[in-house]
């Protein structure tokens, strides 16, 4: 009854451990995802950095660059130590697991010393020969035979399977163990990513301190640049309204905000709803500069920055891809932002603005992935930036609500 006792123990043991180990693997994948993610960013500001290194640029330009690169490094840090927090936590819990089984088998010796012990002096092959000979019948003495062949095969299973089990748990720690050591080898490269952000820190506050001795000089520089992009983002606006009221009047009607849509415009404007927070990037990489909305500047608090979508650093000439299917219904050179690309999925609308080149016409039928040209360096910073719209009618949307971990 010990045996049973103890496998039955053994069984719920293993089965907590194992529910509590799927948990914690979700989430140091999880955690593991967001770092790679992290890291991936950090190479793609760095190499961003480089490629523009010898460009000049304004005092202002080079401390959202390092506010950058800070904020995400800052950010890849903590998920790290929350990853190596959680590895030590479990390789903690299983250490605890195996030397409540180490205990729990030393009971169990020491159990079947004791039954060996009064096996050898009340059992011996003589009077288990009399156990199954004092049997009232040949069934029964079958049954007896059957009955300690059992016990025996059952005593024997458990103490494999007992032992199976004891070493998975010491594989599993083992195993833990190396990846707690490779951890701490990540841990090292942290030490030395915060090494570099103290110097990054430092560099920033030297330059920052220059700005606060010109701040209005720099609050009006990025006044002037706000100024510019409402300029831009107003146009867009403008000629969205225009080509609603153009396409509508087609169709006898004289709705300005909304546009008629077909059947197979709805069909496909409710295939765009049903992927959002699902759509492509429009660039293979880049870095987002500015995001959706108003937000105070990152340097000059007093300043407000106001964007109606994303804006994207990346790499020179780098491809523009539409994000989904659909139809192009404007192609429109924009003052201070080169070419804009529009792409309507029915009632959607995604613009794709400061285009070098376009390799696509009005009335082109589009789908996922298609180039529609080459990004070209932003007026304002000279930097290859593609300025990334949506829009649902007149109504502007945020781009990182609908394209995938934007």
């Amino acid at each position: 009854m010990r045996i049973r006792s103890f496998f039955a123990f053994i069984t719920v043991f293993l089965l907590l451990a194992s529910t509590q180990s799927y948990g914690q693997d979700k989430e140091r994948k999880a955690l593991e995802q967001r770092r790679r993610e992290l890291q991936h960013q950090i190479k793609e500001i760095n190499s961003l950095l480089i490629s523009n290194k010898n460009k000049q640029e304004s005092i202002l330009t080079q401390v959202e660059n390092l506010d950058k690169r800070i904020r995400v490094s800052e950010n890849l840090i903590k998920v790290t130590n929350q990853e190596a927090n959680l590895l030590t936590r479990r390789i903690n819990t299983n250490l605890n697991n195996i030397e409540q089984l180490r205990k729990e088998l030393n009971k169990l010796k020491e159990d079947y010393a004791e039954m060996i012990e009064k096996s050898y002096k009340s059992k011996s092959q003589q009077n288990r020969i009399m156990f199954l000979l004092s049997s009232e019948s040949f069934l029964q003495a079958y049954k007896r035979l059957q009955y300690m062949k059992q016990y025996t095969n059952y005593r024997k299973q458990q103490g494999e399977k007992i032992k199976e089990q004891t070493v998975k748990l010491q594989s599993l720690n083992k195993e833990l163990v190396e990846q707690r050591a490779a951890k701490e080898v990540l841990l090292a490269e942290n030490r030395k990513t915060q090494a570099k952000l103290r110097k990054d820190k430092v560099q920033q506050q030297e330059l920052i301190a220059s700005i606060r001795k010109k701040e209005d000089v720099f609050k009006q520089q990025i006044q002037d640049k706000q100024s510019e992009i409402s300029k831009i983002d107003k146009e867009i606006e403008r000629l969205i309204k225009e080509a609603i009221a153009a396409e509508n009047k087609k169709k006898g009607s004289s709705n300005k905000t909304k546009f008629e849509l077909t059947p197979q415009a709805k069909a496909l404007a409710a295939n765009f709803a049903t992927n959002k927070g699902k759509l492509p990037w429009p660039v293979k990489s880049g870095v987002i500069v500015m995001r959706f909305g108003t937000h105070p500047h990152p340097i000059v608090k007093t300043a407000n920055i106001k964007s109606n979508g994303v804006r994207i650093e990346t790499n020179e000439n780098e491809p523009v891809k539409a994000v989904f299917k659909g139809s192009v219904f404007k192609i429109q050179s924009i003052r201070g932002a080169n070419r804009a690309v529009f792409v309507k999925h029915g009632n959607y609308i995604t613009i794709y603005n400061n285009l070098s080149e376009v390799f696509v016409n009005i009335g082109d039928e589009i789908n996922t992935g298609t180039v529609l040209g080459h990004v070209a360096r932003s007026t304002a910073t000279n930097k290859p930036t593609l300025s990334f719209l949506m829009y649902k009618n007149t109504q502007s949307l945020n781009p990182a609500h609908w394209i995938y971990k934007m």
